[in-house]
């Protein structure tokens, strides 16, 4: 009897959602990256949806923490816990230890690599891949990425943006900034303090963003109520924001983006560029769900933007895809 039993399984760990694709079944779990750990004894208390409405909300001993911070790894234990935590989820454990691929933004270092594959191993996987994130982003947007002509990807997530030619299998030139939709959201609620003495939280932050955000500014104004704290008399306050004004606080993280997106295009080798020119930019992940962020990206760069289908699930479904034909994707893949 061979191993051909065992799971092939993909996980985009993102800085802000994980996503886990089984073969053959599709996306199974879609939970937030949080990981509710108790202080005395460091052990996991929950994962997922039921530790992220611990967030914020934790009593002295315990603690509710993120462990991907910037699209990489920033607490290695809390990291392994959670994908120990997927593989039981979705019964890859024991005997059968399960083929796992992962993605890492394309900027890691080599030690950042390492600690993604040995978190897997760790966790119980019987081999571990890892595929850069524009490659999968590119491969689950439909982009055919073997092919010997440019393709240019946009992919913004919680932590970090990337932005990536690909051709021939390979990024052929990319960058990354750590703006995406957390810093998106920490700059709503900067600005609410600022000018409206008003303390809001992480989630009411970003439903603002999703509600009433805008990259370019709309012709008609929405208003939104907001409550929060006030951040002078520190009692509970409920103040009217405008699309306006959320349009003002997202410009200076936005536009890192686009600068961020202008120099890969400044770097690529002059046959690609036409090709980009006549293909566009393909925008994947959560944070190009934002009202008007491609119509600002063609206004900026003078390239055709558009939003790929079911932009937040590209990561995952090239995953799966890449780890479905390891064969044909042999060379974008590190093990």
């Amino acid at each position: 009897m061979g191993f051909s039993f065992s799971k092939k399984i993909g996980i985009d760990l993102g800085t802000a959602n994980s996503l886990v694709y089984v073969v053959g079944e599709g996306i199974v779990l879609e939970e937030p990256t949080v990981v509710a750990v108790s202080l005395n004894d460091g052990k996991v208390l929950a994962v997922g949806r039921e530790a992220q409405q611990m967030l914020g909300r934790t009593p002295g001993n315990i603690k509710a923490s993120k462990p991907m911070r910037d699209g990489v790894i920033a607490d290695y234990a809390v990291t392994e816990a959670m994908l120990k935590y997927f593989l039981r989820k979705v019964g890859a454990y024991g005997l059968m230890r399960p083929e796992v691929m992962i993605c890492v933004p394309a900027g890691v270092t080599q030690v950042e690599r390492r600690a993604v594959l040995g978190a897997a191993m760790e966790a119980g996987a019987r081999n571990a891949y890892l595929i850069e994130e524009p490659l999968a982003a590119a491969i689950g947007a439909g982009i055919p990425i073997a092919e010997p002509s440019g393709n240019m990807i946009l992919d913004m997530g919680g932590g970090a943006s990337e932005a990536a030619v690909i051709s021939l299998g390979g990024v052929v030139t990319f960058k990354s900034v750590r703006v995406a939709g957390n810093k998106i959201d920490e700059s709503v609620s900067k600005y609410v303090r600022r000018k409206h003495n008003l303390v809001i939280g992480e989630t009411t932050a970003e439903n603002i963003k999703v509600k009433i955000g805008s990259a370019a500014p709309s012709s008609k104004e929405e208003m939104m109520e907001v409550t929060g704290r006030d951040s002078i008399t520190g009692l509970p306050k409920q103040i009217q924001l405008s699309s306006h004004e959320v349009y003002e606080a997202m410009r200076e993280p936005l536009g890192k983006i686009i600068a961020m997106l202008k120099v890969v295009m400044e770097e690529v080798p002059p046959e690609l560029s036409s090709d980009i020119i006549d293909k566009g930019i393909v925008m994947s992940g959560g944070t190009a769900q934002l009202r008007g962020f491609d119509r600002l990206i063609t206004q900026e760069t003078g390239v055709p933007a558009f939003v790929a289908e079911d932009s937040q699930r590209c990561v995952i479904k090239g995953i799966g895809i890449a780890i479905e034909n390891l064969d044909i994707y042999e060379r974008s893949i590190k093990r």
